[in-house]
């Protein structure tokens, strides 16, 4: 490890990870420097941190000041890792890198890294999950979890640790997991990656720096994730939910895990077939951990699932509310309104992350949805994706800025035994802070509604 005392370190961004790292750094005795876009901080960790120091540079133009001198730059996933700025400072020997960098080249616990571009965090959690079930010595960290940094005091050689790892830290890993899980990869955060290119070689890093030893877990039904199988010399098993394979799969409706039938899909508790290829990953995984048979089955028939991923919220005068503001994708609103048999009241739309709507226009079209909710600023794109493939539901087109309004709204256009589904296809921030304040109003909002 680097010896950082007294070794002027840049830390961009002061979300969890930035906090994260600032407290490390501190314990190394480090000179730090933070850099944040937002015009002003408050908090007590932002207290504490200035109490003890810290410096801060704040503002729109922040990284102007970033060529003073720094030894070390860690960026967290607000910051790009092509920023004009950090290639500037790099070319003149700055060394570049991140708290899930550090992370890998500190853990003396071996590590299991899911990614994907959607359902990591679920499987990530099932994994940790069926070892805990085990009595394995396991950690939960990455974007779920605990903070990485923070755990590496506890974290003993033999211990797993199970990582959600995102397009942005993985985007220069220099090292690779024990065991990788990749889930399928469709476009994502191409407000944040040059191109699709971009976006998946950041995602193969996954796998790029694997042993022989070490072992890669694929989906065999994703071109993207099978792909990847040439660009590692690991161990390779795959998961299907579509097809026989030698690894983890759904046949008829039951799950196999090599052979071993555990079950029947529609004793899950997770709602959706997407979540199928979840449960199939993260059993896959832990067995290869040396997980029993029967830790596997317990977990994946008594696991509800993540807060803010179709996550059951009420039921009144037999409508049922469902919170599904984690996706911010069209792939993930299609996954959820597929999970759904009964007429829906979807609720859509919210800030650009340059997707494609076209599918999703097509799913809506010929799905139960009878009434669409619009809102954001993807309102119109998703409007237009809708209408071109035919549509004949009623648009409700930005009735309102207030989730409060919004959730009545749907109350009204329900009838009992239909659906009122908040999935946005988008991401949240024209509106709301992120996903979880939109997905805490909604439920907020629901739970208050009178019968």
């Amino acid at each position: 490890m680097e010896n950082f005392k007294k070794q002027k370190v840049a830390v961009l961004g002061f979300g969890l990870e930035g906090q994260d790292l600032c407290r490390f750094f501190l314990k190394q005795g480090a000179k730090i420097t933070v850099f944040d876009q937002k015009e002003k901080l408050d908090g007590k960790e932002y207290q504490e941190l200035k109490k003890a120091s810290v410096d801060f540079k704040l503002g729109k133009d922040c990284l102007q000041d970033l060529s003073s001198g720094f030894s070390f730059i860690f960026r967290s996933p607000g910051f790009k890792r092509l920023l004009s700025e950090i290639l500037a400072v790099e070319k003149q020997g700055t060394k570049i890198s991140s708290a899930t960098k550090l992370f890998f080249e500190l853990c003396p616990g071996r590590i299991i890294g899911v990614t994907g571009t959607k359902g990591k965090g679920t499987t990530a959690t099932l994994i940790a999950e069926i070892l805990k079930k085990d009595n394995q010595s396991v950690f939960l960290a990455g974007n779920v979890g605990q903070p990485m940094l923070s755990l590496l005091p506890r974290i003993k050689k033999g211990d797993w640790v199970v990582l959600e790892l995102s397009s942005f830290q993985l985007q220069d890993l220099e090292q690779s997991p024990q065991i990788a899980v990749v889930l399928f990869i469709a476009s994502e955060h191409l407000d944040y990656h040059q191109d699709q290119k971009e976006y998946i070689e950041a995602k193969a890093n996954i796998v790029c720096h694997q042993k022989e030893s070490d072992i890669a877990v694929l989906n065999a039904d994703d071109l993207t994730s099978s792909s990847f199988a040439s660009l590692t010399p690991a161990k390779i098993f795959c998961f299907s939910r579509k097809k026989k394979i030698n690894g983890a799969f759904i046949q008829n409706r039951e799950i196999y895990l090599f052979q071993e039938k555990l079950g029947s899909v529609d004793n899950l508790q997770l709602l959706g077939e997407h979540n199928w290829d979840n449960v199939c990953a993260a059993m896959l995984a832990s067995s290869l951990t040396g997980a029993t048979l029967e830790s596997i089955k317990e977990t994946i028939f008594s696991f509800k699932g993540l807060e803010h991923r179709l996550e059951y919220v009420r039921i009144i005068n037999n409508i049922a509310f469902y919170n599904d503001s984690f996706s911010t994708t069209p792939e993930t609103a299609i996954a959820a309104i597929k999970s759904f048999k009964k007429p829906l009241v979807l609720i859509a739309g919210g800030s650009e992350k340059g997707s494609d709507y076209s599918q999703l226009g097509q799913e809506i079209t010929k799905s139960t949805v009878k009434t669409l909710i619009l809102i954001g600023q993807m309102a119109e794109k998703i409007k237009k994706a809708v209408l071109t493939a035919g549509f004949q539901g009623e648009i409700l087109f930005r009735p309102s800025e207030k989730m409060k309004e919004i959730v009545q709204l749907a109350l009204d256009k329900a009838n009992p035994g239909e659906i009122i589904l908040l999935s946005p296809a988008c991401a949240s921030f024209d509106m709301f802070e992120n996903y979880k304040d939109r997905g805490q109003q909604f439920k907020k909002y629901a739970q208050a509604l009178q019968e």
